[in-house]
């Protein structure tokens, strides 16, 4: 009942066209997202073209905010540049090298076994450092030792443990094998990406950037980095990331069991309305969806502070699922 209703309503919404573009405006979905209290940000691209951009409650677009955990496919990129670069081997190399005196003297032997694949899509089997850990784990006094000594808690390549701990690790590796910041490399090697830019971003004790939260950028910085994904790894013409890589990261690997969604490297996977859709979360919903066979790159920014496990998520869930219905029937009127 509550799909006919939202189908209902979206039928009413009639896409006005634009004399320059040809393009469809769904002015209706502002409204929509309007009604979600927490939203405070909204923009829908199709093929490259903006179609909405709105912020709510006097909050802007062009500001930036904190997009929490949406950075860990940032981050994802930055390996997929590293590997590209051959500054990496790939997914299958294993990361105990990299921390040879970090490791406790008591070391679990299956930290042998865990892989960049492994912290790419959560299967590091260590104990999360994500949710009621998170806090204890960002305050002690050396984020990259606390995070290898942490028991295991699954195996190596077995279900998925989200732990930003994984993301962070990934970070350090990418500094210790190049001898620069991450945010260094995320200048230089999406710099070529128009609009992208990190506005700020944390450091450990040690001054390692946090892979996978704390990074603050614009909804626009964040719809060229999803923009850049849509188009293949291309951006202004020139190959900043590979297909290849692309498609590995896009690739299911495993499965949340919190969300259900599929998990591939640092991006989620779900279907929506039959068209397969990959996307950035990050707490309190600061989301980046990408549905390539619409063209639709839509960025979702929310107040920060609010845990996103009372329904919002899913809230923001059925606002796309909305964007994704409207634009399939507009294509199919093209």
């Amino acid at each position: 009942m509550k799909r006919l209703i939202l189908a209902a309503m979206i039928a009413a919404i009639a896409p006005v066209a634009t004399a320059q573009t040809r393009e469809p405006v769904f002015t209706g979905f502002v409204e929509q997202a309007r009604l979600l209290g927490r939203l405070e940000t909204l923009i829908v691209a199709r093929n490259g073209k903006v179609l909405v951009e709105q912020g709510f409650s006097g909050h802007s677009t062009r500001s930036p905010r904190n997009i929490k955990s949406a950075s860990k496919s940032v981050v994802s990129a930055l390996v997929g540049i590293a590997i590209d670069k051959g500054v990496l081997e790939g997914p299958n190399q294993h990361i105990a090298g990299f921390f040879a005196r970090d490791l406790p003297a008591d070391v679990d032997p299956r930290i042998n076994k865990i892989t960049i694949g492994n912290l790419l899509s959560m299967q590091a089997g260590l104990g999360r450092m994500s949710g009621p850990s998170y806090g204890e784990w960002v305050g002690s006094r050396n984020w990259v030792r606390a995070a290898l000594a942490a028991p295991f808690d699954g195996e190596p390549g077995g279900g998925m443990l989200y732990s930003t701990a994984s993301t962070h690790l990934l970070s350090t590796i990418l500094t210790r094998v190049t001898g620069r910041s991450t945010l260094d490399l995320a200048n230089d090697w999406l710099g070529g990406v128009e609009g992208f830019k990190i506005a700020s971003w944390e450091q450990d004790p040690q001054g390692n950037y946090l892979g996978g939260n704390q990074m603050a950028m614009t909804p626009r910085s964040l719809l060229a980095f999803g923009e850049l994904y849509r188009n293949r790894g291309v951006a202004n013409g020139r190959r900043i990331i590979s297909e290849d890589w692309i498609d590995q990261s896009w690739t299911p690997r495993t499965r949340s069991v919190f969300s259900g969604d599929r998990y591939g490297y640092n991006w989620f996977i779900r279907d929506i309305e039959g068209h397969r859709t990959y996307y950035a979360w990050g707490f309190g919903g600061q989301m980046l969806y990408i549905t390539p066979d619409l063209g639709l790159t839509v960025v979702m920014t929310s107040q920060e502070t609010a845990s996103t496990r009372d329904g919002y998520r899913d809230e923001l869930h059925r606002l796309m699922t909305s964007i994704v219905i409207e634009t399939a029937r507009s294509s199919s009127q093209d």
